[in-house]
């Protein structure tokens, strides 16, 4: 990785020319827009997609989208769903065969194209958090025996503009993770919104890699103006508001073996009770990473197909083995959802698996919020034995 040395100034035309320099390249350029009430990644050809004065609001099972007093083209927290769907779809075809008549032939897959059009991406306003949540995927289908082929086809060539945020929601908690709210790693631009058009749409550009320095370097030279020490200075202001915003905590010291000598807490207990097992936590979260595979033909019997789907710890049958279910009841779910995401991830992967985004208690229809769940079971972790029978 390069260090961030260099920093520039563009305005709305610049940033323009870097999509269009971007698309030149053959990058799909994705960028968040105001889609279906919520803002999410999709396709964006031009500035004027992204969402121009639109901001939110966020708590515990709430989403709501506002207007801004200004023209912020990124003046919203995390959006409803993160990359992921773009580097790790809900739904891979893995393999696909013909019947012929001397039995069958294999084909390539068809490119899913979906939404997002095909690759190699360009990711436009990625947020720390979930700059971090790309690094853990990384680690998880990546730096391993046996790479995800699919993941690593997409992720490979994909060239990612990160955001400085400056507007966290009610459910953010990426200073608790270390995580956020200011990028430090892990992108090739990253950008920080410092003007609106008020005073003059500026946007500071710093350069994380050297694809990232000769996409820079393509702009026109009318349209990047060099970066002095007032705009950095108003650059680190942003992000030092928001992180004085943050809308949750999350006391992180330790937690991995207070969840683990909480096994037993009653607060399982009472999550159980208010928790639906809907997964939406889990289709939400930037790092879950839990599939299923099914085969599938159609209605002629003369295609089969192996396709892997998203699933969830949260559903009966994602544990169950010969004997029926692993983690037949509600309480042993969630525990194993929070334990894993906060605990046992570190042991398995060496970080952990939560970047504070506060996706999961946006999106939750009972309100269940991990922050306050995780402090309860801290506060009282209950007898210190091994997990019920039967639980």
């Amino acid at each position: 990785m390069v260090s961030v040395a260099t920093a520039a100034v563009l305005d709305l035309a610049g940033l323009q020319a870097l999509i269009d320099a971007l698309r030149e390249r053959g990058y799909t350029v994705l960028g968040p827009v105001v889609r279906d009430g919520a803002v999410a990644p999709s396709p964006v050809t031009s500035v004027d997609e992204l969402p121009r004065g639109w901001g939110d609001e966020q708590d515990s099972a709430f989403y709501r989208l506002r207007r801004r007093g200004d023209d912020a083209l990124f003046g919203f927290a995390s959006g409803a769903q993160s990359w992921k769907p773009v580097l790790f779809p809900a739904r891979q075809l893995l393999w696909q065969g013909r019947r012929t008549d001397d039995g069958f032939t294999v084909e390539e897959p068809p490119d899913a194209g979906s939404r997002y059009g095909r690759p190699p991406y360009a990711l436009l306003g990625v947020r720390s958090c979930d700059l971090h949540a790309i690094g853990i995927h990384d680690r998880v289908l990546l730096d391993r025996a046996g790479a995800d082929a699919h993941y690593a086809a997409a992720r490979q060539e994909a060239f990612v503009v990160a955001v400085a945020c400056s507007d966290p929601a009610g459910t953010c908690f990426c200073l608790s993770m270390r995580t956020g709210p200011r990028p430090a790693s892990g992108f090739d631009l990253c950008l920080t919104e410092i003007g609106t058009a008020a005073d003059g749409h500026r946007l500071l550009v710093e350069v994380g890699s050297d694809r990232g320095d000769e996409i820079l370097a393509a702009l026109p030279v009318e349209l990047v103006a060099v970066a002095d020490e007032a705009h950095r200075a108003a650059a680190a202001r942003v992000t030092e508001v928001a992180a004085a915003r943050m809308g949750r905590e999350l006391d992180t010291d330790g937690l991995r073996d207070v969840l683990y000598a909480g096994a037993e807490s009653p607060r399982w207990d009472d999550v159980a009770a208010r928790c639906l097992a809907c997964t939406n936590c889990t289709l939400v979260c930037p790092t879950c990473f839990c599939t299923s595979v099914d085969d599938e033909s159609d209605l002629t019997g003369d295609i089969a197909s192996r396709v892997r789907s998203w699933d969830s710890c949260f559903t009966g049958d994602f544990s169950h083995l010969h004997g029926g279910s692993v983690r037949a009841s509600v309480r042993s779910r969630y525990r194993q959802w929070a334990t894993h995401k906060l605990a046992s991830w570190i042991d398995q992967f060496g970080t952990s698996g939560c970047v504070g985004c506060g996706r999961c208690i946006t999106w939750c229809p009972a309100a269940i919020d991990i922050t306050a769940e995780a402090a309860a079971v801290r506060a009282d972790p209950g007898p210190s034995t091994a997990a019920a029978e039967g639980d």
